[in-house]
């Protein structure tokens, strides 16, 4: 049974910690709540204990004979501290060991996630950030924070992200089961998710069956990996993965515009998104009626511009990874995978991910299996499995191609 410490600092977010309680126990894993004093003026003991099943301490003179400042760090999987206030961040940083949940730190040597949530001022805070970086270079994963409402009136960045979201970083950490720095830390990493839509009038479009599930799957992956992660989402009703920045799309030309955009400082940028080829030359303004004499619209297409050629041809990073995804069914003119390696000459690109589609099989799946073909020669055949699966497989032959820092 994995053995996870979830350590609860005080701010008002630390309500939301015990729904990820939840989530981590319902799922099989062994829980130890470690709070400081301040969290329980949020969320008092008795309510750990009982969703844990377990006592509850903040100071070190508990069970004193069984030594719990070094032996529950010793004996974690993993550590996540959700919430992660300012004050819990500096002293981590410092080394400060004045509590049970500071000492159970000092002595982890498992992976470590901290899921900040502050106001924004403190977040932004030189002092705050410098610790996230000296936290981040000893090898910590901390992710970054949400966007929304905070504390009283105020909105901006430093929510803890949803507990779904957390539980499911902290699932991708563990299933990967390495210490030290992530393999992307220090990294940002673009990815593109879900299908474009091209409207015909004000409420109808041209549109296709991209779920966006892949493409998040592949923004969770990359954070819980240690990147900077830009998620470009075109009509998905996803939540946002933890410790990813989303930006939301509708058309082909706004996916293109943000692609772009947040390429300029990428280091490897995953186009797996689909978007739509064609758009409308003049969309109507005013619903399109229906002729009373049967007969149907003619509807005047022109083709979108084909942003992974473009990314691939002009590389806007030195040493930028560009990675396409190809659905494909095979026709008379070849197979899957001839058409995926045409496809591959043909964008420029340096990884293409290959799906056979065939009878809609991939879309809307929580599973996928394809080919991952290099513009080198390379190939990868990944079984079918989950798309978290498939990401890290992504992200590994993308990682194999990024230089070195």
């Amino acid at each position: 049974m994995t053995r996870v410490v979830l350590g609860v600092s005080g701010g008002i977010a630390a309500y939301k910690a015990c729904e990820l309680l939840r989530l981590f126990t319902e799922s099989g894993h062994d829980v130890t709540v470690v709070p400081t004093a301040a969290a329980l003026e949020f969320v008092g003991a008795p309510t750990w204990a009982a969703l844990s099943g377990k006592p509850v301490a903040t100071d070190v003179w508990s069970d004193v004979h069984e030594v719990p400042h070094v032996r529950i760090g010793q004996e974690a999987d993993l550590v996540v501290v959700a919430p992660a206030t300012a004050d819990l961040l500096a002293k981590a940083t410092h080394g400060l060991a004045d509590d049970l949940l500071t000492s159970t730190l000092l002595t982890a040597r498992c992976p470590v996630v901290f899921a900040p949530a502050m106001h924004t001022e403190m977040w932004e805070h030189p002092a705050t950030r410098a610790n996230v970086s000296t936290l981040r270079d000893r090898g910590s994963l901390v992710i970054e924070p949400a966007e929304g409402r905070l504390t009283g009136k105020d909105t901006g960045k430093g929510r803890l992200p949803e507990p779904r979201e957390v539980f499911e970083l902290c699932r991708e950490v563990l299933a990967r089961g390495t210490t030290g720095a992530p393999d992307l830390t220090g990294r940002h990493v673009v990815v593109s998710a879900g299908g474009t839509r091209e409207y015909l009038d004000p409420v109808r479009f041209l549109g296709n069956r991209s779920s966006g599930l892949q493409g998040y799957a592949l923004a969770r992956a990359a954070a819980a990996r240690g990147a900077e992660v830009t998620l470009v989402a075109a009509n998905t009703s996803l939540s946002d993965p933890a410790g990813v920045k989303v930006v939301r799309v509708e058309t082909t030309a706004q996916l293109r515009q943000e692609v772009v955009s947040a390429a300029g400082s990428a280091d490897a940028v995953v186009m797996a998104a689909a978007p739509a080829d064609f758009r409308p030359v003049a969309p109507s303004g005013s619903k399109i009626k229906k002729p009373t004499d049967g007969s149907a619209p003619a509807i005047e297409l022109t083709q979108n511009p084909d942003i992974l050629h473009e990314l691939s041809a002009d590389r806007l990073r030195p040493g930028q990874v560009v990675v396409g995804f190809a659905a494909e069914t095979g026709d008379a003119t070849g197979s899957v995978l001839d058409l995926a390696r045409a496809k591959l000459a043909r964008k420029g690109c340096d990884l293409l991910v290959v799906n056979d589609v065939s009878g809609g099989a991939v879309f809307g799946s929580a599973e996928n299996e394809a080919v991952v073909l290099a513009a080198d020669g390379a190939s990868v055949d990944v079984p079918r499995g989950s798309k978290a699966a498939l990401a890290h497989v992504i992200w590994d032959e993308v990682t194999k191609r990024l230089p070195s820092r």
